[in-house]
């Protein structure tokens, strides 16, 4: 039977499994952003997507770090060049392309001490992958965040043969099921899909741990807290870059 209930409960058994087996990368992808930070670097963000929600939920909004930096997939066209009818053709779909990231990457002022995060589902497609390995070849650490069920039942897209796991320093799997959906049904289908509930779960778990470890650190908090001039001045530090 398909009710609200044994979505929750099914649910947090996946949270309960996410945390237990992912709070070691967890706390890996933490420092590393702690000491990005600390050398005054930024955070790039990029998923297609639903996947882009993960850098939704943690910029912008009370109690949020500021050195987050959100690659826009619009940036392509609105920055890039790139036309919108190719953009937007569903029958080339234009996040699964190959070797285009690159005018994304050099839209954006990138320093030496930045980290990625680069968050898919399914870790096949070419933005993500070639995102990831430029930021790689570049000397950045790379945080992944992907499904290891749903990557590893699929065949790969990209020319290199290489699924966007293979390219992380960090791997925080979402552990998510294959095709996202998390409930059986009497039917063919499977519903309620739960990777933007789980990606969002990694980032604020991140969030809540980096800030503590920036407090051991003593280090000045660079948090939204509500008050203008306060506010004001960190949007100014990173202003360009976050």
């Amino acid at each position: 039977m398909i009710d609200a209930k044994r979505f929750k409960d099914e649910l947090y058994d996946l949270l309960n499994t996410l945390y237990d087996s992912q709070k070691e990368n967890i706390e890996a992808a933490a420092q590393a952003i702690k000491d990005c930070i600390e050398k005054e670097g930024v955070v790039h963000v990029f998923g297609s997507g639903h996947s882009v929600g993960l850098g939704i939920d943690i910029k912008d909004r009370l109690g949020a770090l500021v050195p987050i930096h959100i690659m826009e997939m619009s940036d392509f066209v609105t920055k890039g060049g790139v036309p919108v009818e190719v953009f937007m053709d569903r029958h080339d779909i234009f996040e699964r392309k190959p070797n285009v990231a690159g005018k994304l990457y050099d839209l954006y002022d990138i320093k030496p001490q930045d980290v990625f995060i680069v968050i898919s589902n399914s870790g096949i497609n070419g933005i993500v992958i070639d995102i990831a390995d430029l930021a790689k070849r570049n000397g950045h650490k790379v945080i992944i965040i992907t499904s290891m069920k749903h990557t590893l039942a699929e065949e790969p897209r990209h020319p290199s043969g290489k699924k966007l796991y293979e390219f992380g320093d960090i791997v925080i799997d979402n552990c998510g099921p294959h095709g996202d959906a998390l409930l059986e049904t009497d039917g063919v289908a499977k519903v309620c899909s739960v990777s933007s509930i789980c990606n969002n779960c990694i980032a604020q778990s991140m969030a809540a741990r980096i800030i503590e470890l920036l407090q051991n650190d003593n280090y000045e908090l660079p948090v939204l807290n509500g008050d203008k001039a306060h506010d004001e001045a960190l949007k100014k530090k990173y202003e360009g870059r976050a």
